[in-house]
């Protein structure tokens, strides 16, 4: 719009009531009151607001009807006036509405038409965050799960219209970013929609569909109940140690680690993990990384799975466990350091044999123990490292590989 003439006053009823300008698309939201689309949009999609800006209801209806009666009211004031500089506003084009997303959905049902439609709808949901809470408002995830239910069963790596189906199926329900109830639904919607993304990890072809698959599994188990974190299959776990394995992205390699955390603390499920092999697959990446953020979280899964005998048996079986965990103390942050403590205790306190005990000390372990006694640290982090070195001070002090300093420094 060109710039406005003093003498010319603007209809207040033409303004949106977010951004005080002239509205250019004015849509009506479900309370009644009119927006310009842009600002409303921003208002809700956005920045996540969920009251209408003028009355504060809860807006339950976020879609959005034009208010063309008002709009051709601008048109035509703008062109009355064109005269003092106001130009007219275009008429803007429709955006995409819920019956023809509920058309795609239904058209994901045919064979023929299934391709098609995922792609047009992958492109409405990339488009903008008002996409996504619209597709997610017309049940979408239902419809997506089914297809994945559908399709992760049949992946083969030869059929590749199902597994292309699967692939876009997964791709469009990552990218939705599912409020915490569409994400609680999601466990409800098949038998076992758990199992089916571990399918995805485990058949797909596609490193970018395993990946959606895990990162999809962390955003559902933020939300998750306890019954369903304890009902996780040994599958599940060994797929989240292929991810790590495999090193698809750091994105992937992340989201599997959070899965870890939030899993892990059930006590069943220390186990599954340790069976599945990721005691060594974590020590190994511990070695490989020097990135603080990856090792903190690293060190916190161990931290839960040593606290099995099958995790603590794991860590002591290879050669760099022991070792790597007491240099990561002091070196990442409190929380690694806390924990990699914690490690130590677990393994001195229930698996401390002879053999162990003196790989500890010839491995720099126990000076590193005696260093956390004399540096400013966590009072917790102390306290660990003291009863460590009391519960086995007589056969620490026999050996050779300790200092007459550090011995005379034993706590009492």
């Amino acid at each position: 719009m060109g710039d406005l003439e003093s003498d010319v006053e603007v209809p207040r009823f033409f303004l949106c009531p977010i951004s005080l300008e002239i509205m250019k698309d004015p849509v009506i939201l479900s309370t009644g009151i009119t927006y310009d689309r842009d600002s409303i949009e921003k208002w809700l999609f956005s920045q996540k607001n969920d009251v209408c800006p003028v009355t504060k209801q809860v807006v339950v209806d976020i879609d959005l009807t034009p208010n063309h009666t008002l709009r051709r009211l601008i048109q035509s004031w703008c062109t009355i006036n064109a005269s003092s500089g106001i130009e007219r506003f275009p008429t803007p084009r429709l955006p995409i509405s819920k019956p023809e997303i509920v058309r795609l959905l239904k058209d994901t049902k045919s064979p023929q038409l299934q391709l098609k439609s995922l792609k047009r709808l992958k492109t409405i949901v990339m488009e903008n965050e008002k996409n996504k809470r619209l597709v997610e408002s017309v049940s979408a995830a239902d419809y997506l799960a089914g297809i994945l239910s559908t399709g992760a069963g049949e992946i083969s790596g030869v059929d590749g219209f199902v597994s292309t189906g699967v692939d876009e199926a997964i791709c469009i329900l990552y990218h939705l970013k599912l409020s915490g109830n569409g994400l609680k639904s999601l466990f409800g919607i098949t038998e076992n929609f758990v199992e089916t993304l571990t399918r995805v990890m485990q058949r797909s072809a596609s490193y970018e569909s395993r990946a959606y698959a895990v990162m999809l599994l962390k955003s559902m188990f933020e939300v998750a109940e306890p019954i369903q974190v304890t009902s996780l299959s040994t599958e599940f776990f060994k797929e989240l140690v292929h991810i790590l394995v495999d090193q698809i992205s750091q994105k992937a390699t992340k989201a599997a680690l959070k899965l870890l955390i939030s899993v892990c603390p059930w006590g069943r499920n220390r186990i599954k993990a340790a069976e599945a092999g990721v005691v060594p697959v974590l020590i190994d990446t511990l070695l490989d990384t020097t990135e603080k953020r990856l090792s903190e979280m690293i060190i916190v899964i161990l931290d839960q799975v040593c606290q099995s005998a099958e995790g603590r048996s794991d860590l002591l079986k290879h050669g760099g466990g022991l070792a790597v965990v007491s240099k990561k103390i002091l070196r990442v942050s409190p929380v690694a350091s806390e924990r990699a403590v914690r490690i130590l205790y677990s393994v001195a306190m229930f698996s401390g044999t002879a053999r162990v005990l003196e790989e500890m000390v010839q491995l720099g372990v126990v000076g590193k123990l005696f260093l956390v006694l004399q540096v400013d640290c966590g009072s917790k982090m102390k306290e660990k490292a003291k009863e460590i070195l009391k519960m086995h001070a007589r056969v620490w002090k026999r050996s050779s590989c300790i200092s007459n300093d550090l011995i005379s420094s034993y706590p009492s």
